[in-house]
């Protein structure tokens, strides 16, 4: 592969170029704002996407919808931590250099990258999360892979990975979100069903509102025991929604 990356010829190492001569053509406070979102900000902005659809689908009145959602929320991060346990072994396998080490004339705004090149970490990172958001919900996930995929393109500006490493990440980040979600769900579910009837930590699954508005329309208190006929808590058969 270190053979490839030297051919000039070779579309990795010009589309690199083309992407990195952007951040030799703007401005110096353009490229900090680059190097901070590239960093930190996308993977910030994930995690917001990520609570706000967790805080959206806690909302529904249904209970089914509202604890798978909350399943696939939490499979998310573990997804996109997987993802990036698996690809230890493959950056330690590839050991692709850095292209900043074989490429001269590359405007390079982050320093201090020692590690191999492929996969990119940040682009494996972040689709992992944003595929598992788009697990929970569509609308909010397409808007976590266009963070995504900013995030790959930030590193090629950035001079710190080719086009390739962040396609491998992209790939990666997919792959074990969608192909593990079965199992995942699977296993979260129950998980996530058992938090939800829990009176301290249901909230995690469903709001207060969207229970009360479920137990009213199927006359169901949310884990929430019923009274005993004739126990002066209401009439027989009345279910008690108080908490």
């Amino acid at each position: 592969m270190a053979g490839l990356e030297l051919d000039g010829s070779n579309p990795d190492v010009s589309l690199l170029y083309d992407i990195n001569g952007l951040a030799k053509a703007a401005p110096t406070w353009f490229d900090r704002v680059m190097e901070f979102v590239g960093e930190y900000g996308i993977m910030f902005g994930l995690v917001l996407v990520g609570l706000w659809c967790w805080w959206s689908m806690r909302k529904r009145g249904t209970a089914e919808d509202s604890v798978t959602a909350a399943a696939a929320i939490v499979w998310a991060p573990l997804a996109a931590a997987i993802a990036i346990l698996i690809n230890i072994p493959i950056r330690g396998f590839v050991e692709r250099p850095r292209p900043f080490n074989d490429h001269e004339g590359l405007e390079v705004l982050i320093h201090g990258k020692t590690d191999f090149s492929f996969v990119s970490d940040h682009s494996t990172l972040a689709m992992g999360i944003a595929v598992g958001i788009f697990v929970a919900n569509r609308k909010f996930g397409f808007v976590a892979i266009g963070l995504a995929l900013f995030a790959g393109f930030s590193r090629i500006y950035m001079g710190v990975h080719y086009p390739t490493d962040v396609i491998g990440g992209f790939a990666l980040g997919t792959a074990v979100a969608l192909l593990l979600a079965p199992l995942a769900m699977a296993l979260l579910t129950p998980l996530m069903a058992a938090v939800a009837r829990s009176p301290r930590v249901g909230w995690f699954v469903r709001s207060k509102s969207a229970a009360v508005a479920y137990a009213d329309e199927h006359g169901e208190a949310m884990g929430i025991p019923e009274p005993r006929p004739g126990s002066g808590r209401g009439d027989p058969g009345e279910k008690d929604l108080a908490a």
